[in-house]
Parts: structure tokens; C-alpha cells; sequence
């Protein structure tokens, strides 16, 4: 028990550090190669936090742990909302662009009521099984897809934000990617592996476990990168990292889910689904409250104490 869970804190302390080499030398590539610092920023930084998700997705696929695939996406999208940006808006108050309330929010809204729609097939469609099929991840990268134009666009036009890119020489870039990669693939195997041992072992299931140590765990790289962005006074990327996070999640992440293999979905992963719901839309309501587009201290309070509320159900539910 004590060697599985040594074994998971190394794993997570693998995908971590995978994820920082990783950012740091694509960024340098990409800056070798003439690309913008703020399509970067957007592109190569966001996708850089979520590999985490990403890679223990992938593994949790090829072995066929269909609960962790779930609960770690939708784990972390209620972790994202309710902890991140409510420690974030308590570090100081979160100012949000028109842009981000209008598009952004009800973006990140539209993909937790797609992904709803396309696993529960029983209950929606009266099929025979509830599962998101290889044709639902294609629908879901495609839609991605499309995100990532929006993105392109609005970089023009919207953003004054600079990302600080360092360029290394070519060995060492090279070296950044590899040990990069190789800290992924270790982290997220050992993660999966030793999560599954010990919820065996302690009786719980593995959706508890998906739902907030591996979603906590692998969204660690967002809460450095929002909570460091609010103690700068740099309130866009402290949301627009949370934000386009959870749209990855959703669209990219369970879209190459599905390409590894079909995923079953279990119904009881619909109340989750439900705070999911209810975080987005009080984080899109929040921008109405107080003072006009911001999250103020006492709002982001109350995430905190809603994320707090979820996790009491949770090891209530088992």
C-alpha cells in the first residue's frame, strides 16, 4: 500500500516536471521557428498544462479503466472552476474581458452539454449502451477544431499579453522534448497503474479516485500557472488558462480518448456532470454579480466552498 502510493507521488511528480520540459522546448522550437509569442502562449502553453490529463487519459484508455477516462476529465473541470479559479480570485479579484463572458464561458458550457449528449446514449437516444464511440470523439475533435480558428483569430486581434519564450540551443531543445516526453509516459503509467492498486486496496472505487486525487493531481500545472497569473495582476490568463482548459479537456482530450478505444460511460457520473454544470454557469453569473465582468473575493470564497460541499459528496457516495 505505502510502495503504491510512493509510486503515484512519483508518477505525478514525473507528469509535472514532463510537462514543464516539454512546454519549455516546444516553445523554444516554436520560437526558432518564427511563431508568434502569444499564439505560443495559446497554443503550445495551454496545451503544456493539459498534458497531464492527456497522457493518463491515454493510458487509462489502452487499459480499459473506463471511470478513470471520465472522472479525470470531468474531476478536473470542477477542480479547474471551483478550486483554481476561487484560490486564483482570492489571491486578488479576477477581472474578465467581454470576450472571454460572451464566447469563452458559454464555449466551456457547450462542451459539457455535448459530451452529455453524446454518453448518454440509453437515456437520450434509447440505444442499448451508454459509451462515447469513435464517431463521438471525431464530432468532438472536430469541434476542437474549431475552437483552435476561434483562437488563431482573437490572437490578432485581442490579447497584449507577452509569453516570455527562451531559446535554447538545438541539443538542448532536443533534450528539453525528450526528457519531456519520457516524464509523461512514465509519470502517466505509474499514476494509473498504482491509482487503480489503491482504491483496490482501501475499497473505494475508481471513479472517487479519478475524481480528485488524479483530477487534482493533474491539474497542478494550472493551479501554478493561475495562481502565479493573479498574484502578477495578470487576470486573462489566470482565466483564460482555466477556461480553455476545460474546453481541451472535453473536445481534445476524450476526442483522442475515444481514438485509442470506445469508453464505456457509467449513468452516476451524471450528477457529476450536473456540478460541472452548475460551476460554469456560476462562474458565468459571477461576471454579473458585484462589480461588472470580475470574480471578487467573496465570490471566489464561495467556489472554494462549493469545491469543499463536492468533495464531502463524494466520499459520502464512494
Amino acid at each position: 500500500m505505502l510502495f503504491s502510493i510512493l509510486l503515484f507521488i512519483v508518477g505525478f511528480a514525473a507528469l509535472v516536471i514532463g510537462a514543464h520540459f516539454l512546454v519549455n522546448g516546444a516553445s523554444s522550437l516554436a520560437k526558432r521557428l518564427a511563431v508568434p509569442e502569444i499564439v505560443i502562449g495559446l497554443t503550445v502553453v495551454a496545451f503544456g498544462t493539459s498534458t497531464p490529463e492527456l497522457v493518463v487519459n491515454v493510458f487509462a484508455s489502452l487499459r480499459g479503466f473506463n471511470d478513470i477516462v471520465f472522472g479525470n476529465v470531468i474531476g478536473s473541470n470542477i477542480f479547474n472552476i471551483l478550486f483554481i479559479l476561487g484560490v486564483s480570485g482570492l489571491i486578488f479579484p479576477l477581472s474578465v474581458q467581454r470576450n472571454t463572458v460572451w464566447k469563452e464561458i458559454p464555449f466551456s458550457l457547450l462542451a459539457v452539454l455535448v459530451l452529455f449528449i453524446a454518453v448518454n446514449d440509453r437515456g437520450i437516444f434509447g440505444a442499448g449502451d451508454d459509451i462515447l464511440s469513435l464517431v463521438d470523439g471525431v464530432i468532438l475533435l472536430f469541434i476542437f477544431f474549431v475552437f483552435l480558428v476561434y483562437v488563431f483569430f482573437i490572437s490578432k486581434v485581442r490579447s497584449t499579453d507577452s509569453f516570455v519564450v527562451d531559446v535554447y540551443p538545438v541539443g538542448k531543445t532536443a533534450l528539453f522534448l525528450a526528457f519531456g516526453f519520457a516524464g509523461l509516459f512514465v509519470g502517466g503509467k505509474l499514476v494509473v497503474d498504482n491509482a487503480v492498486l489503491i482504491a483496490r486496496q482501501c475499497g473505494v472505487s475508481d471513479k472517487l479516485i479519478a475524481l480528485t486525487i488524479i483530477a487534482a493531481g493533474t491539474s497542478l500545472p494550472e493551479l501554478a500557472t493561475s495562481s502565479v497569473a493573479a498574484f502578477k495582476k495578470r487576470p486573462d490568463i489566470a482565466v483564460g488558462n482555466i477556461v480553455g482548459s476545460n474546453i481541451f479537456n472535453i473536445f481534445f482530450i476524450l476526442g483522442v480518448s475515444t481514438l485509442v478505444r470506445s469508453t464505456s460511460y457509467d449513468p452516476v457520473l451524471n450528477i457529476d456532470f450536473l456540478v460541472l454544470t452548475i460551476a460554469t454557469l456560476l462562474l458565468f453569473f459571477t461576471m454579473f454579480t458585484g462589480r461588472k465582468h470580475r470574480l471578487d473575493r467573496w465570490e471566489a470564497c464561495l467556489f472554494v466552498i462549493g469545491y469543499g460541499c463536492y468533495l464531502t459528496y463524494l466520499l459520502y457516495r464512494k
